[in-house]
């Protein structure tokens, strides 16, 4: 089956909400390409009035009649009638690709109802919370992960490249039953004490798993503004878009 009729008619849903990578412009250029080249019908949904306010994404509900749903989130504090439009989504089953800060896509105040989402977004939908990184000076050498050659979405990836992002530790995650594609190797570090044991280690940058609710998810720690202008990364994310929708069960 061809990109094109893969993709033709599917309504892809971009979410940005973080304040830190610009996502709403990266997420926004993804859509038009998308729109573009392979005919889906994008929307994208930003923070309001800019990426600073923890507590507005308006029109989630656009999520209820999503094929996709694109995240790229950081510490959000949602109110309820946005947020269940997320989770319903997410509970529904459907596909989600998500970037970087995503795993710490929430932070809600200690006692709130939804306390729970600041580690377990992170961990139950995408495989991953947040830990710690190697600094913002830092980048990344990514290599394909042994085993996972074959895997649709990294075909024409190349098998080694470099990215401006800094490598985020996800070991132990993610966990049993993931598919891990790419990993990552941290290029001058700034280490701390706590991080100078991870340094020397590979760490998943890129991996696949069926969350609890059944659904596919491609989940990547990369995505700093430099990486979507870099011909590997975005290759990886338009084989992603293609493997998640190829792969949904809930149309």
């Amino acid at each position: 089956m061809s990109e094109n009729s893969l993709l033709k008619g599917k309504h892809i849903v971009f979410v940005a909400g973080e304040d830190e990578y610009n996502s709403e412009v990266s997420l926004a250029a993804l859509a038009l390409e998308t729109g573009k080249l392979y005919g889906a019908r994008t929307t994208v949904l930003a923070s309001y009035p800019d990426p600073s306010n923890p507590s507005n994404i308006p029109q989630l509900d656009k999520l209820d009649e999503a094929d996709l749903a694109v995240l790229y989130l950081r510490f959000r504090e949602l109110p309820e009638e946005q947020l269940v439009h997320l989770l319903n989504y997410v509970e529904s089953g459907k596909p989600v690709i998500a970037f970087r800060t995503s795993t710490h896509a929430f932070r809600y105040p200690a006692g709130h109802t939804r306390e729970s989402l600041n580690a377990g977004f992170g961990i139950d939908v995408l495989g991953a919370p947040w830990i710690d990184h190697f600094g913002h000076s830092s980048s990344t050498d990514v290599s394909l992960a042994h085993g996972a050659e074959n895997h649709p979405i990294v075909q024409d990836v190349p098998a080694f490249f470099h990215v401006r992002s800094w490598l985020y530790l996800t070991l132990p995650y993610p966990p049993e039953g993931a598919v891990i594609l790419l990993n990552g190797s941290t290029v001058d570090p700034e280490l701390t004490s706590e991080s100078r044991v991870h340094a020397s280690k590979v760490h998943p940058v890129a991996w696949t798993l069926t969350n609890r609710w059944g659904g596919n998810v491609f989940m990547t720690t990369l995505g700093h503004p430099e990486d979507f202008e870099h011909p590997a990364f975005r290759k990886l994310v338009t084989n992603s878009m293609l493997w998640a929708l190829q792969t949904n069960k809930r149309e």
